[in-house]
């Protein structure tokens, strides 16, 4: 009997050691599928973040005299954007723009104003991406105004300048009247009677002129910012077989017009 129970316990006891032992928890358990935390590979190329700021130059003017919706607008890269230390788009790299809504400036108020949209960018060797952006800035010599939240481009005021032109056919006017009073022997009447038909002369040449035009003229500098990413390949970088650039627009053209400050001859 004693020989029995024996048996059965040592019996027991070697199924117990023969039982596999399970896996601890921790680092050698994760080896077991290594693909599963493996990051994903990066996209090839070279990626133009949304945002990116890119200064360009005016190849052709526009004004508000001549512009209308829909007339193109031609511009190329002022400085070259370098992704992970290669040349993504070089300078001299052409932007097409679109002129999408025009007003001339009125002849008692309201200023002339227009709207740039970029539509598409072309490298020097013949890649081209169509997108959307818009002006971020302006040239710091413009006498234009760029509206950020409508996206505008607007004319100066010219309220001073109104004011300058009636001061100075008022001016004339009392010279002339004086003069033609002294000989009459009421000069201070003739020159108050003269001030104020001078007056009303610059009144009436304000009323009659426009304010000034938006105009963006050859050679000023603007600023475009990115709505959306731009990527490129490594074989689409290639510009070893690009002539040298000679910049379209590096003749200063004027700076933005201005409504005429000339005097005027009374009467």
């Amino acid at each position: 009997m004693l020989t029995r129970v024996l048996t059965v316990t040592i019996a027991a006891a070697a199924a117990v050691y023969a039982q596999p032992t399970p896996p601890a928890d921790g680092p050698a358990q994760q080896t077991q599928n290594p693909s599963a935390a493996a990051p994903a590979p990066a996209e090839p190329g070279f990626l133009v973040e949304t945002g990116t700021r890119i200064p360009l130059s005016m190849i052709n003017s526009v004004s508000t005299k001549y512009a209308t919706p829909g007339d193109r607008v031609y511009l190329e890269t002022a400085f070259p954007v370098v992704v992970r230390g290669r040349i993504v788009i070089p300078a001299g790299s052409y932007v097409m723009g679109t002129i999408t809504s025009t007003k001339r400036p009125g002849k008692v108020k309201g200023r002339g104003e227009f709207y740039l949209r970029f539509d598409s960018l072309t490298l020097p060797n013949g890649i081209t991406r169509d997108f959307h952006a818009t002006v971020s800035n302006l040239d710091g010599r413009a006498s234009e105004e760029l509206d950020k939240k409508e996206g505008s481009i607007k004319s100066e005021g010219n309220k001073s300048g109104d004011a300058r032109t009636i001061a100075e056919t008022a001016a004339s006017g009392a010279a002339i009247g004086g003069l033609a009073g002294s000989v009459a022997g009421a000069a201070g009447m003739g020159a108050g009677i003269g001030a104020a038909a001078g007056a009303t002369a610059g009144l009436v040449a304000v009323l009659f002129s426009r304010g000034p035009e938006a105009v963006l003229a050859k050679g000023t500098t603007v600023e475009m910012v990115l709505d959306r990413q731009l990527r490129y390949a490594d074989d689409e970088l290639d510009f070893s077989k690009v002539p040298p650039h000679s910049g379209a627009s590096d003749a200063g053209g004027p700076l933005p017009s201005r409504k005429s400050t000339q005097p005027r001859r009374f009467p």
